[in-house]
C-alpha cells in the first residue's frame, strides 16, 4: 500500500509538513508490549532542530496516543500517534515553482494539482517526526529479545567517523546521543564542516552507518522479501537516502573471493564468522552475525543560492532563491529516523517468521 509499510507488523504514515499533524498508525503488534512514552519524547527530541547547523523551525512534537494502549501496554489493536504542527511559516512556499531536487514537480505531475506543497507537504522530513516516535514504540517489542539497533554519522562533508568495529559497546555510546559518532572528536570538525556550508548559503551531504545485533539466524523470506529487500525497501522512502550498502557493500567489487569470504567456525556453540564482510546476512536471511549497513544522504536540497528551475504553473523557465527555515545538512538527524525504519523492519520480518507474541513469548528456534 502507498503510505503503508510491513506485512504482520505494519505502519501507515500520515500528515503533510504545515497540515493540522502529522503521526502514524501501527498495525499487528501483538498486546502486553509495554509502552514507554519518556522513551518516545527522548527520542523525538534527538531527531528535533535544536543546534545552530540545524532548521530553525522548533515543534514541541507533543504526541498522544490516541488508541491501541492502556495501563501503559499494548492492546493489540492499531495504534495511532498523532504530533500537532504548531510552528508553520506557510507564506514562505509559492506554488508552481519548482524547488531543484524536491518533489513539487513530481507530485505536480503525479496529483494533478492537488497537493499540499506547503513546506514539502507529505514528503517533508517533518513526517518523520511519526516514523521516529512509532519506531520508538515498537523499540520496546526488540528489547524483550536482547535485539539493539544504532546509528551514526560515518561521513559528513568529507570528514569521517570510525566504522564499527566493538559494535555492542559502540552502540551503548551512541544511545540517547543527539549528534551520534563512535569518534567523539570528529563531531566538531563535521559541524565546522556544515556551517561553513551554511555560510555560504549551501548546504553538505554525508554517509549514515547502523548495526543491528541480537538478530537470530534465519530470518528474511526468499525471493523478494529477504532481509536486505526489506531494509532497503523501506529506507528508500527515508527522504534524503540515495543509496545503501550492506556490509563492505561496493567495496567488495575490489575483492578476491579469498578476501571477501566470511571464514565460519563454532564459538561458545554457536555458528559465527571470523569476518563481517557480508553484513550479517546470506541468501537474503540473517546469519547470527550483527546486520551492517550504510546510508547514502545526499545534501539538502533547499539552499539559500539562486537557482535555475521552471514555474510549471505558467510553462516558463525561471529562477530561484529559497526562503523558509531548512537544515544544511540532515545527516544527524537522520540517524534517527533510520534507527526507526530499521526497527519497523526487523519487528515485521521477526513477526513473519516466529508469530506476532514473538515480542512477548520469545523466539523458539
Amino acid at each position: 500500500m502507498k503510505n503503508t509499510f510491513g506485512q504482520s507488523v505494519a505502519m501507515t504514515v500520515f500528515g503533510e509538513s504545515h497540515g493540522d499533524c502529522v503521526g502514524v498508525v501501527i498495525d499487528g503488534l501483538c498486546s502486553g508490549v509495554e509502552v514507554n512514552e519518556d522513551k518516545i519524547r527522548e527520542a523525538l527530541a534527538l531527531r528535533a532542530p535544536s543546534q545552530s547547523i540545524d532548521t530553525a523551525r522548533r515543534e514541541k512534537d507533543e504526541f498522544k496516543i490516541v488508541s491501541g494502549v492502556f495501563n501503559g501496554k499494548t492492546t493489540g489493536t492499531p495504534i495511532c500517534i498523532i504530533i500537532p504542527n504548531e510552528n508553520t511559516k506557510s507564506s514562505d512556499y509559492q506554488y508552481g515553482i519548482a524547488r531543484p531536487s524536491h518533489a513539487d514537480y513530481t507530485a505536480f505531475c503525479k496529483y494533478h494539482g492537488f497537493e499540499d506543497y506547503r513546506g514539502g507537504g507529505h514528503f517533508s522530513g517533518r513526517v518523520t517526526a511519526g516514523i521516529v516516535a512509532g519506531g520508538t514504540l515498537l523499540k520496546s517489542a526488540l528489547d524483550n529479545l536482547g535485539i539493539k539497533i544504532g546509528t551514526h554519522v560515518l561521513e559528513c562533508a568529507n570528514v569521517r567517523d570510525k566504522e564499527f568495529n566493538d559494535v555492542r559497546n559502540e552502540l551503548l555510546s551512541l544511545d540517547c546521543v543527539k549528534f551520534p559518532v563512535i569518534d567523539k572528536t570528529v563531531e566538531a570538525k563535521m559541524t565546522e564542516a556544515i556551517e561553513l556550508a551554511k555560510a555560504v548559503g549551501d548546504s553538505v551531504g554525508g554517509i549514515t552507518q547502523t548495526a543491528i545485533v541480537g538478530m537470530p539466524a534465519g530470518v528474511g523470506e526468499p525471493y523478494f522479501d529477504t532481509m536486505e529487500s526489506v531494509l532497503a525497501h523501506a529506507l528508500f522512502a527515508v527522504g534524503g537516502v540515495k543509496g545503501i550498502e550492506f556490509g563492505k557493500g561496493f567495496d567488495m567489487c575490489k575483492m578476491r573471493g579469498s578476501e571477501a569470504n566470511d571464514e565460519m567456525r563454532f564459538e561458545d556453540g554457536k555458528v559465527v564468522t571470523v569476518t563481517n564482510n557480508n553484513g550479517g546476512i546470506n541468501g537474503g536471511i540473517t546469519n547470527g552475525m550483527p546486520i551492517l549497513f550504510n546510508c547514502a544522504i545526499k545534501p539538502t536540497p533547499s539552499i539559500y543560492k539562486m537557482q535555475n528551475t521552471v514555474d510549471f504553473a505558467n510553462g516558463k523557465n525561471t529562477e530561484l532563491q529559497i526562503n523558509g527555515r531548512h537544515d544544511p545538512a540532515i545527516v544527524r538527524r537522520v540517524c534517527h529516523v533510520v534507527n526507526a525504519v530499521s526497527t519497523l523492519c526487523v519487528c515485521d520480518t521477526l513477526a513473519q517468521r516466529y508469530g506476532t507474541d514473538v515480542f512477548i513469548k520469545g523466539i523458539n528456534q
